[in-house]
């Protein structure tokens, strides 16, 4: 089985070194017996999963399209009759082309909650209702 350094392991899931060792001081990842400290691939990859789950789709809306990020709106560039609207969802930076009137109706500001949903090669903002 695979096993990884807390440096490797920090660098895999974008966080501090301090920060992997405070979760395995927590119990939270656990280690091997291997000195320096290794932690087990199987852990880090839930581990992984677990930080990676999304916040809760504020949407009220069903839809078939399942790569949905909800995050926050960081830029609007309105040029004419085109937008260019930049979403940060955790790590991911999302970026969608839409109509100049589409950004005014959706009310897309920096720091509006927004979701951007992607299907194919399509990138869908939604906000929610009300």
């Amino acid at each position: 089985m695979a096993s990884y350094k807390i440096s490797e392991a920090a660098r895999l899931l974008g966080v501090s070194d301090d920060t992997v060792r405070r979760w395995v001081d927590a119990g939270t990842l656990p280690i091997t017996g291997a000195s320096p400290a290794e932690i087990p691939g199987d852990a880090l990859a839930a581990h992984a999963v677990e930080l990676a789950a999304t916040p809760d789709d504020p949407a009220d809306v069903l839809s078939s399209a399942r790569n949905r990020f909800v995050g926050l709106v960081t830029r609007v560039q309105v040029d004419g009759v085109m937008a260019q609207v930049d979403i940060q969802s955790g790590p991911h930076r999302v970026v969608s082309l839409m109509s100049s009137e589409a950004v005014r109706e959706l009310g897309l500001e920096p720091g509006s909650l927004a979701v951007a949903v992607v299907k194919a090669t399509t990138v869908i903002v939604e906000t929610p209702k009300g």
